[in-house]
């Protein structure tokens, strides 16, 4: 039988500071784990074990909801559907992106930043395409056709990127 050592958890002192969370004590992964202890780790409980998981469920009911819409009849031939389309791409990356980053963050320091520049770009990312459905179908009838109306999705790209270019500066 397969037996797997799960790796051994930490106190909030035996790790570098910049691993430390506000009110976090114990529970914390080595911060020189491997990929695969980082994986194991999901299976105990870390001080990210709840972060990993509320991320990883969803994101498998996005990618669901996803394929049921894009294999739905008369897809492809009908516009309306495409701005729902645009949002559960971001709205299956972004949960995906910020699994990924609680799960291989304690790898090192530098892997660290990596993951949560990525997480908050995927973020930002599915901040963007929220407002292609927003544009589309919630928009107020007095607001269509208009300049703002026209610049809503740009201002949207802007902010997204100047929101993740900040965030991670």
């Amino acid at each position: 039988m397969l037996s797997l050592k799960l790796p051994q958890l930490l106190r909030v002192h035996q790790v570098p500071r910049v691993f430390w969370e506000d009110g976090i004590l114990s529970g914390y992964r080595r911060p020189s784990s491997s990929a695969r202890d980082c994986v194991l780790s999901s299976f105990q409980m870390t001080n990210e074990t709840a972060n990993i998981w509320t991320h990883f469920l969803p994101t498998w009911y996005f990618v669901w909801r996803l394929l049921a819409l894009a294999g739905a009849p008369g897809f492809g031939a009908e516009p309306s559907p495409r701005p729902l389309l645009v949002f559960l791409l971001p709205a299956c990356l972004y949960p995906f992106a910020s699994c990924c980053a609680h799960t291989f963050s304690s790898m090192s320091p530098r892997a660290r930043h990596i993951c949560y520049f990525l997480d908050y770009g995927a973020l930002s990312l599915y901040s963007l395409g929220c407002a292609f459905p927003y544009a589309a179908y919630s928009m107020p009838a007095s607001w269509l056709h208009s300049r703002l109306h026209r610049l809503f999705v740009p201002a949207a790209a802007l902010n997204s990127f100047l929101c993740t270019g900040l965030s991670c500066y």
